[in-house]
């Protein structure tokens, strides 16, 4: 397991998704269009190229960062809606459809496209309130005002300075990325493991500051426990959610929803978010040299698949992924039209546990009987109960962990011999059971 830790920090999307009316007005029309081109028509809408190079990139790195921070906290997602923001100046930016660009404008958005604006040591783009300083004043920038500042000398960081404070600082060259929702596209549930859900328990502890009924997470981990699923049953209760226990969609944004609003992301005077609140041991993609419970997962269900699928080639289980593990997501991504990129992403993700447990119900009857022998597919953790549970207690009891009683709980001596096991297979010593220790029990009672 490395011990570095990443930052999940905003990148420029490639696209965007304009709704043309007030956010609630469901005949007007939304247009997906490229991010610069947004921009480009926003700028050209509110300012003027006549004005001095400095207040019109002041005003142009106000209205990227502006736009970045609703997508960045997924404002209108997280409300229900399809788009990423709206033409209307009552809630965001100017946006005209079909406007032409003046020159000036243009050829700076070219240059600054991929800048924004960040407050302190916060992450997330700042919420660059402004308005035109005449017809309208407010408590962040004046554009209007920014023409005499640039006309004063001052420079567009200078500008930026004296509207928010002199912590603004600008971030150059971002990296350009597809706008892909952080919600992992399937129901997060007990059993699962996922860098997501070190994300989501973080944003619980900070809601459960102001709602005090919601319980604290102790530790932030990768596993979905037991303890994860009362939690998520009572901030559900709380907000009026099904209780299932389980992450789905819904539950997803209004945890988004509610740490948005308690942290004050999108106000100019904002808690923020700091790189610890966003830290994870690995990216939401795996890549080569990773390693770690979702590595070993995949390359377990990797194997079962290739063993069913002779155009997918087959590996070494470990839990490092490297040139081997990506020549089979490569194969796997164009077995299932999928990007063949070699990078595990959520889609492929996805796909691959789908296409396991499909395997995993529906096995040749010359193999039926040796079903409890292959991994359930969810990982076991203190106080889960179940027939895999039950299948691994079993293993563990025949092997030479007799004082394991077969109840079909997982107890503290499974959770124990479970410890064992992994100090002897030299991985982390969690006491949950996934495919390497599954695999390992196997293997033992194959040999005697």
């Amino acid at each position: 397991m490395k011990d570095n830790v990443r930052q999940l920090k905003p990148a420029i999307p490639t696209m965007i998704t304009v709704h043309l009316g007030p956010p609630d007005d469901s005949t007007a029309k939304n247009i997906t269009i490229p991010f610069i081109d947004y921009i480009k028509n926003v700028a050209c809408s509110e300012i003027y190229p006549t004005w001095p190079d400095s207040a019109i990139r002041a005003n142009i790195l106000a209205q990227i960062s502006f736009v970045l921070n609703r997508l960045y906290v997924e404002w209108y997602p997280s409300r229900g809606y399809t788009f990423d923001i709206t033409n209307h100046t009552g809630y965001d930016q100017s946006y005209t459809l079909n406007r032409s660009f003046y020159d000036n404008i243009s050829k700076i958005v070219d240059e600054i496209f991929n800048n924004y604006i960040i407050k302190g040591n916060q992450i997330q783009p700042f919420f660059a309130q402004y308005c035109d300083g005449k017809i309208t004043t407010c408590k962040g920038l004046s554009q209007w005002q920014t023409v005499d500042l640039a006309n004063q000398g001052k420079t567009p960081v200078e500008i930026l300075r004296y509207f928010y404070g002199n912590d603004i600082y600008i971030i150059e060259d971002a990296k350009v990325a597809d706008n892909i929702a952080t919600y992992p596209g399937v129901a997060l549930k007990l059993g699962d493991v996922s860098e997501h859900l070190r994300i989501i328990k973080r944003q619980l502890n900070r809601i459960a500051n102001n709602y005090p009924a919601i319980p604290i997470f102790e530790e932030i981990h990768e596993y979905f426990d037991i303890t994860t699923e009362q939690i998520i049953k009572i901030f559900q209760g709380i907000f009026d959610l099904q209780t299932t226990g389980i992450i789905d969609k819904a539950t997803w944004y209004k945890i988004k929803y509610l740490y948005t609003s308690v942290k004050k992301l999108s106000d100019i005077y904002s808690e923020g978010i700091t790189q610890e609140d966003i830290e994870v041991k690995f990216d939401l993609e795996l890549h080569i040299g990773d390693s770690g419970p979702e590595v070993q997962a995949l390359h377990y269900f990797l194997k079962v698949i290739s063993y069913f699928t002779p155009s997918i080639p087959s590996l070494t289980l470990n839990a490092i992924y490297t040139e081997n593990t990506k020549q089979m997501i490569i194969a796997f991504q164009k077995l299932y039209q999928l990007e063949s990129t070699g990078t595990l992403n959520v889609a492929t993700w996805n796909k691959i546990k789908e296409v396991y447990q499909t395997i995993r119900n529906n096995l040749p009857t010359e193999i039926l009987q040796y079903q409890d022998k292959i991994y359930p597919g969810r990982f076991l953790s203190l106080g889960m109960q179940g027939s895999d549970v039950t299948a691994l207690q079993k293993m563990l009891n025949k092997s030479l962990y007799h004082d394991v009683l077969v109840t079909g709980c997982y107890d503290s001596k499974t959770e124990n011999a479970i410890k064992q096991i992994q100090k002897i297979l030299e991985i982390d010593e969690t006491g949950v059971t996934g495919p390497l220790e599954w695999r390992y029990l196997v293997q033992q009672l194959n040999n005697h």
